[in-house]
């Protein structure tokens, strides 16, 4: 890409920086980024797309990057994590740098519980420990449990495990914990049911919300996965609990997918809080781009 200053840089990866709009999938980032881009433009700032792994772009040259599409990151790691340290040295990274590194190690989820966030019960395993699926599941007296790393994304090497199947999976869990960190959390029974739910939340207010359910068989909600994303109108308590778990944060993001499900008390848990590229679901409710737009904004004048 030819260097040019820009106020703002929206960040994609390699594979989406030209986007094949007769794809399904590639469209609605067409459609998410291209909304993000005219609320931007339309309050007079200079907006371009931009693979993180540009080696030719000069982060100086533009005074935000805005993270939405780098959805290559975890498996491009030892690449992204010193790229994170520079770029923040240079523009205004957002969300900012030291947020963004403590959401992609999903152990950010126990500092979450302990400020008082309903957290789904999860286990955590360091890399090279001796865990069993068996004991972890005996110790916390779970009859199925869903296992994946702590530094993911996209339901990568995610598995649903009963004790029916136990045997098959213990020696999976043994390579995973082998090659990198992971975590056991106990499944949730809501999520083959009403599904979970993504509140989107916009400094600190929820604009809008989406239910996400799995297809036939599956317990993946993901719609690269097959499955399935509804409107979804959320309620006084939805936006409550939502909005807690991002004030909880280190520091307040700009833009935040908050996923939870109900729980049997009739209160909620959280599954995860997105705060790196997630998808924030534009297309269903197009003024949560100009929300995010006015507050982008707001964040460069108070930097400047």
């Amino acid at each position: 890409m030819n260097n040019h200053a820009l106020d703002v840089a929206i960040l994609t990866e390699d594979r989406y920086l030209k986007l094949d709009t007769s794809s399904w999938y590639e469209a609605q980032i067409a459609t998410e980024d291209g909304l993000v881009a005219q609320a931007l433009a339309a309050r007079g700032l200079t907006v371009g797309r931009v693979s993180w792994s540009d080696p030719d772009f000069c982060w100086g040259d533009t005074r935000a990057a805005l993270f939405r599409s780098t959805w290559d990151y975890f498996h491009r790691f030892a690449e992204f994590s010193p790229w994170l340290d520079a770029a923040a040295m240079q523009t205004r990274l957002l969300n900012p740098a030291e947020l963004v590194r403590w959401n992609l190690d999903k152990r950010y989820l126990r500092d979450l519980s302990r400020a008082g966030v309903s957290v789904v019960p999860t286990r955590y395993a360091d890399v090279g420990e001796q865990h069993s699926l068996a004991a972890i599941m005996d110790a916390e007296a779970w009859d199925e449990v869903v296992f994946k790393p702590v530094v993911s994304g996209a339901a990568r090497l995610t598995y649903r495990v009963g004790r029916d199947a136990l045997d098959a999976h213990e020696a999976v869990f043994a390579r995973c914990l082998a090659a990198e960190a992971m975590m056991v959390q106990r499944f949730e029974p809501a999520v083959l049911g009403e599904g979970e739910l993504s509140l989107i939340v916009i400094e600190g207010r929820t604009t809008h919300a989406i239910r996400k359910t799995a297809a036939a068989g599956d317990f993946r909600v993901q719609d690269d996965h097959g499955g399935t994303v509804h409107a979804h109108q959320p309620r006084a308590d939805e936006c409550a609990f939502a909005e807690a778990a991002v004030a909880a944060c280190p520091s307040l993001p700009l833009y935040a997918r908050v996923d939870f499900v109900r729980a049997g008390d009739g209160g909620f848990r959280l599954m995860e809080l997105e705060l790196v590229e997630p998808e924030l679901f534009f297309r269903f409710h197009p003024p949560a781009a100009d929300a995010l737009a006015d507050a982008l904004v707001q964040r460069l004048k108070s930097g400047d």
